[in-house]
């Protein structure tokens, strides 16, 4: 999300009371043209028409070699392989030696017809050759800079990549059809590809139809290990991508793909990455698909920022997986401008296992670390540079994702939430069109997920099960959730799509938690800028903003209040009791505040009291100022409808929240309050003796 200007941060409201500023701060973004949210940005690209196809594993003879020329080190890296392995890798490496290539771009540049296989053998390759700075023409290209992260770069054409396809590619395949690159090794760690923070892409497949790419590591990126671009069938093969300033395996604008056995850590974005995935179901309204354009099954992603994420990750089939000791486990989103297929759609997980993804890396941007050179950072001890703000400890976020279906994972040991829902309005990523600003977070389905409780059976809570900022149509989930926010939610029906009753139909989401992301979203690494008051970055107790502001408009409502008793209800013991409740409440809700990241019973009951407070006060003066007495009962009436809202039943078919409502009355409530109690009253007129 973006980082919004500092006239606009500085009106964002606390919890439950001044909830009016964030609607006019939010309104004021769109007006005033915010900055969207940054992402790292792409030549414009058109999905592909999807006829390929998935391509095959082809177990033939290799049609080009490559090898390193050093028997030992050969013999060393082998020494440990089964002895058919060995032995066929043996005679693999003699033909290379004779007739192969040294570096992986000299056998792609060998391809000379679709359907061919390149054989790499066990190795590391650096590809020296194509690691020097351009030269001639291609160090002056006419082209757009950007900068993501720490990193700026140009955002090239096609006809840029092709004549110049090392400015920012260690190893370039463009335009060459049904390519399939192998490693030989026993493991993908047998045959390495090494970037050395040369270059944005190690390996960049780019309108490369039926590439497949099979078991090697590709590592030390300014941006991405692998990245298959506008590609009509890819296959990303037992691969390994780790220790990227941003994403391990990146897939963009592309369609028949899959993801089978990878792995990826040590990534400062997601390791696997299957955005703007071929949009082929965005006309579709419900659940049940086409197909699906991107499969990812067997893969374990961990110790990265996140380990799964896509912005407009649409139609993207996710099963069998392990997303752990992340950040956050997945994330799916509608909040970065210029990606195809937005907003995000259709994606199915299932049978993944998700959990303990409670790391926070933003200790590395707050201490320096992620401001040294990037060679000097420390990825291999451990270290990751989180690309953008993320909320630790959660395991799905859909920040603004439409008619996804979460079904039977595991998700346990998240210190925040299993399942983090969120709307994002269609003014991050840069569309003003009013139509468009509540398109997301609409007809996701949770159902049948074990939450808690390991695949063995052992008891490993979730902080929360749901986290939701209450906003969208459709949405739902299991009967057995455990401890959410809110903490009653609309229920699943028996079919995906289907919600048992009303459900809720909201335009936008509870303006404490709009505000508190708003806040929180203010990271930027390339600053090293990281939100002091955001509980996101370690903020705790009083040093969270929610709390501060709570403070500070319980001291306004308070001091309000008090003035308006003492002035006209002080002799008045029905006024006195309501004002001992509505200083209650005001404790109460600032103690909520600070209470915890979960739902608490505190805020609810203070929004009973200070209802009360504010029924009885009205009731008090509806005989001397009846117009503000009957507001003040109205607003009472508001609150403790968002009491109920906020504990017992999810209020539907309000477009809006009571929340929202309580919040703009409460601010025409203090002006007026504050006019009445100032007000001097009129002395009474001199009766008129009667005539004689």
């Amino acid at each position: 999300m973006p980082a919004l200007p500092e006239r606009l941060r500085a009106l964002l409201p606390g919890p439950r009371t001044a909830v009016p500023l964030t609607a006019l701060a939010a309104l004021a973004a769109v007006l005033l043209g915010a900055a969207p949210a940054q992402a790292h940005e792409e030549r414009e690209v058109e999905f592909p028409d999807g006829t390929h196809g998935v391509p095959q594993y082809r177990d033939t003879a290799p049609d080009l070699l490559v090898c390193k020329d050093d028997p030992d080190d050969f013999a060393r890296r082998t020494a440990g392989f089964p002895d058919e392995l060995r032995r066929e890798n043996e005679e693999l490496f003699a033909a290379c030696r004779k007739d192969g290539h040294r570096h992986l771009q000299d056998a792609v540049n060998a391809v000379d017809r679709p359907g061919m296989t390149i054989a790499v053998l066990p190795g590391e390759y650096r590809e020296e050759p194509y690691r020097a700075a351009p030269q001639g023409e291609c160090a002056e290209l006419d082209a757009r800079w950007a900068r993501f992260g720490v990193t700026d770069y140009q955002v090239l054409s096609w006809e840029q990549q092709l004549a110049c396809p090392h400015n920012q590619n260690l190893v370039a395949v463009l335009g060459i059809e049904d390519l399939q690159i192998s490693g030989t090794g026993a493991r993908p760690e047998d045959v390495v590809l090494d970037a050395g923070f040369s270059r944005l892409n190690a390996l960049r497949a780019d309108r490369a139809d039926g590439i497949y790419l099979r078991n090697f590591t590709v590592q030390q990126t300014l941006f991405n290990a692998v990245y298959v671009l506008a590609t009509d069938g890819f296959v990303i093969d037992r691969m390994l991508g780790r220790w990227n300033e941003e994403y391990g395996f990146l897939t963009f604008a592309s369609d028949n793909g899959l993801y089978t056995g990878c792995e990826a850590y040590g990534n400062g974005d997601s390791g696997i990455y299957p955005g703007s995935a071929s949009d082929i179901n965005g006309d579709v309204a419900g659940h049940r698909v086409k197909r699906y354009a991107v499969e990812i099954t067997g893969c374990r992603s961990h110790h990265n920022m996140v380990g799964y994420s896509g912005t407009a990750g649409n139609s993207v089939w996710v099963h069998g997986n392990e997303f752990d000791h992340n950040q956050a486990g997945a994330s799916m989103d509608s909040a970065f401008p210029d990606h195809p297929g937005l907003p995000q759609n259709h994606a199915l997980f299932e049978h993944n296992l998700i959990h303990d993804n409670n790391q926070n890396y933003y200790r590395y941007v707050k201490d320096g670390t992620c401001a040294k050179p990037v060679a000097e950072r420390g990825y291999r001890d451990g270290v990751v540079c989180p690309a953008v703000s993320m909320p630790p400890g959660s395991g799905i976020i859909t920040a603004g994702g439409n008619w996804n279906l979460y079904r039977e994972n595991h998700l346990w040991g998240h210190q925040r939430a299993a399942f983090y829902l969120t709307s994002v309005p269609a003014f991050v990523r840069g569309e003003t069109a009013l139509g468009k600003q509540t398109d997301t977070s609409h007809h996701n389905h949770y159902a049948d997920n074990v939450l808690g409780r390991t695949p063995e059976g052992e008891s490993r809570p979730n902080k929360l099960d749901v986290w939701w900022d209450g906003q969208g149509r459709g949405n739902c989930w299991q009967g057995d959730t455990g401890a959410s926010n809110p903490p009653v939610l609309p229920e699943c029906g028996a079919a995906p799509g289907d919600v048992s009753g009303p459900g809720s139909h909201r335009l936008i989401g509870e303006p404490v938690k709009m505000a508190q992301q708003l806040v929180c979203a203010d990271y930027d690494i390339g600053e090293a800028r990281v939100p002091g008051g955001c509980d996101w970055y370690g903020a705790r107790g009083p040093a969270r903003v929610e709390v501060q502001l709570t403070a500070v408009i319980a001291v306004v409502l308070g001091l309000v209040g008090g003035l308006l008793w003492w002035r006209r209800l002080r002799t008045d013991t029905m006024a006195t009791a309501a004002a001992g409740l509505g200083a209650a409440g005001l404790a109460l809700d600032l103690l909520g505040s600070a209470s915890s990241y979960a739902h608490t019973p505190l805020v609810p009951a203070a929004l009973l009291l200070m209802g009360a407070w504010w029924v009885g006060t009205g009731l008090a003066l509806r005989r001397s100022r009846p117009g503000f007495a009957w507001t003040t009962v109205a607003l009472g009436g508001l609150t403790l409808l968002d009491a109920i809202d906020k504990s017992l039943w999810l209020i539907p078919y309000l477009p809006i929240g009571p929340a929202w409502l309580r919040g703009l009355l409460a601010l025409v409530w203090v002006v007026w309050a504050v006019t009445v109690a100032a007000r001097r009253d009129r002395p009474a007129a001199a009766p008129v003796a009667a005539a004689a």
